[in-house]
């Protein structure tokens, strides 16, 4: 079976993209790192990503970057898919990351809409299809208008998926529910469509899509799963009551940028330390108050930490 084949196989579910733990000194934290990566698989999650936004990739080096990924991918030992974001502003960074993600034997490589810089489509074009073609590793093309500045339009995807045959899906977490629609009928319903914008992870699953790549899973991991596992299974009764469940959660890590509240919230579950690195930096006060409310109703803070 090709790469590409075995990819479209595996590839499905919550696929969680689990933050980048920091020390107080804001040096890279890898044994919390491969403790969070265990419980996300203990936890039913069924992939793991890293480096995408959840991970502040813009504020780590790109070795940095390469050691996180190592790192995570003999933590996982092939017990569930890897797809590790390995896009960037910079396009020679994008395309050395991929090439690392390959020759670390990962599933695929997530790569984003480059940021700030706002590429016209034909760009786009240009830039997506030089870094598949000097690669042979499933790509996943990662499309957040709300981070990058530009939206990666559907007749663009769809001419990149036709001319490049490892292009085998992507992240939408892009609002425009019309927009991931057409997605699908215009790359075909074998496109792996994974949902990045919480709200839309279960009506995703309702018109084809293959999952989620969802920063909640860092905080429930089981329920994100459940509620995959549920619609696979033919429950989509079970499915939508997780997808209402969790709301609260969602819009609650939500109220500041991620990956701020999901790291007080893993703080607060004494899973890390809870430290970004600047210019990043904890959500205030009240709004971690709000947090620590939430997570109550879920009964997920462990003895003592609730209090705090």
């Amino acid at each position: 079976m090709s790469k590409v084949q075995e990819a479209k196989e595996k590839l499905k579910g919550s696929i969680a993209p689990v933050i980048t733990p920091f020390k107080q000194d804001e040096s890279l934290d890898l044994d919390t790192f491969k403790s969070l990566i265990d419980w996300q698989i203990e936890s039913g999650s069924h992939g793991i990503s890293v480096t995408g936004t959840s991970g502040e990739p813009s504020s780590l080096t790109v070795e940095e970057r390469e050691l996180v990924m190592e790192t995570a991918i003999k933590t996982i030992d092939g017990r569930v898919p890897f797809a590790p974001g390995t896009g960037s502003v910079n396009y020679n960074e994008a395309l050395r990351l991929t090439k690392a993600a390959q020759e670390m034997g990962a599933d695929a490589a997530m790569v984003i809409v480059p940021y700030y810089n706002k590429p016209s489509q034909h760009a786009l074009y240009n830039h997506y299809k030089t870094i598949a073609d000097a690669v042979d590793i499933p790509i996943v093309v990662y499309n957040i208008p709300g981070r990058t500045g530009v939206n990666l339009e559907v007749k663009t995807l769809a001419r990149l998926v036709e001319d490049c045959p490892n292009i085998i899906g992507a992240k939408e977490s892009n609002k425009d529910f019309e927009h991931v629609n057409r997605v699908l009928l215009n790359c075909g319903r074998d496109f792996k469509l994974f949902s990045g914008i919480e709200l839309l992870c279960y009506p995703m699953l309702t018109i084809g899509g293959a999952g989620s790549i969802s920063a909640t899973a860092n905080v429930a991991p089981a329920q994100v799963a459940e509620m995959h596992n549920a619609w696979a299974e033919g429950n989509a009764e079970r499915a939508l009551e997780l997808h209402y469940e969790l709301m609260p959660l969602n819009d609650v890590l939500f109220k500041d940028t991620n990956p701020a509240p999901v790291k007080a919230a893993l703080g607060m579950m004494g899973k890390i330390e809870p430290v970004l690195r600047k210019p990043m930096d904890l959500p205030a006060q009240a709004l971690q108050d709000e947090i620590r409310e939430v997570l109550k109703t879920y009964n997920i803070l462990p003895e003592g930490v609730s209090a705090k």
